[in-house]
């Protein structure tokens, strides 16, 4: 097991925390010597060897706390949010040497994290929890395109999906969603997966699905729009947050490389999203609809 807090032995130094699980199993001192200078090699340890936990930093700490469970040739790691404790830049660092070195050894990894990030870029299988229950298991790109539920839609992206409630209004051909001034033909494909159900829906977008389209732009055949007045623009490097106000006085978040609009606050959008990139969850259960 990895922890959280690294739980390193202050007064040893870095080689006797390697070699304390071994030595707790009375194996010979040459097989401990051997063991533990495989290990610190593999995880570029071996110049700090002779050192205490104090002179290290929080990453090549990290790495020893990795070494010493790593030392005793596990089955298993389980690994309690073991990165929490490293600043931004050393996380994304030891995100990618973690993931290397798990490739590298093959030992199954079970992973706890709070962090979408870590979990989408390291893991295989993702278990998505809530209060203590399995929400929904899958790959990340099953977890990110197909949410279940509106909870993992919802932990999972970032900037998070946008949530939007409509009612249904259906005649006996086709179904419409309303939401004070706005009206949504729905596409005839997904006719049978809303007839007959609740008189509400949830609609799911994420930010990058919608394209700001400042012309007077129709819903297409595969595409639906809606107007929008921008309120404000967020510059994160390479990706713009915008924040819009729907007719309906929805907030959506639209993310885009778009930082052209930051001087057209109140300035009217269209925000066109096609229809293969909405989700609908329903309105009792939470539960994916399509």
């Amino acid at each position: 097991m990895v922890f959280q807090s690294y739980a390193l032995y202050p007064h040893m130094s870095i080689y006797d925390n390697i070699a304390f699980p071994l030595k707790m199993r009375k194996i010979s001192k040459d097989v401990i010597k051997n063991q533990v200078e495989n290990t610190a090699r593999l995880l570029d340890l071996i110049p700090f060897l002779k050192r205490k936990p104090k002179e290290l930093s929080g990453g090549q700490m990290q790495r020893v706390a990795l070494a010493r469970a790593l030392v005793r040739k596990p089955k298993l790691f389980l690994m309690d949010e073991p990165l929490s404790n490293l600043d931004a830049k050393l996380r994304m660092q030891m995100r990618t040497e973690i993931k290397k070195l798990q490739k590298k050894i093959g030992i199954t990894t079970i992973y706890i994290t709070h962090d979408q990030i870590e979990a989408m870029s390291m893991a295989d299988q993702i278990i998505v929890m809530d209060k203590g229950i399995i929400q929904q298991i899958g790959s990340p790109k099953e977890i990110y395109y197909t949410p279940q539920n509106l909870f993992v839609a919802n932990f999972i992206g970032s900037p998070p999906m946008n949530i939007l409630n409509f009612n249904i209004s259906q005649n006996t051909k086709d179904i419409c969603l309303r939401s004070d001034s706005i009206n949504i033909p729905v596409s005839k494909i997904y006719l049978p997966f809303l007839r007959n159900k609740s008189s509400n829906v949830i609609l799911g977008i994420r930010p990058k699905d919608f394209v700001i389209d400042d012309k007077s732009q129709k819903n297409g055949t595969d595409t639906l729009s809606f107007k929008g007045k921008l309120l404000f623009t967020e510059l994160l490097g390479d990706e713009v947050i915008h924040e819009f106000r729907l007719e309906n006085n929805s907030l959506i978040k639209v993310s885009s490389n778009l930082d052209s609009l930051h001087d057209k606050q109140n300035h009217v959008f269209n925000l066109v999203v096609k229809y293969k990139n909405i989700h609908f969850f329903d309105s009792k259960t939470g539960t994916r609809l399509v």
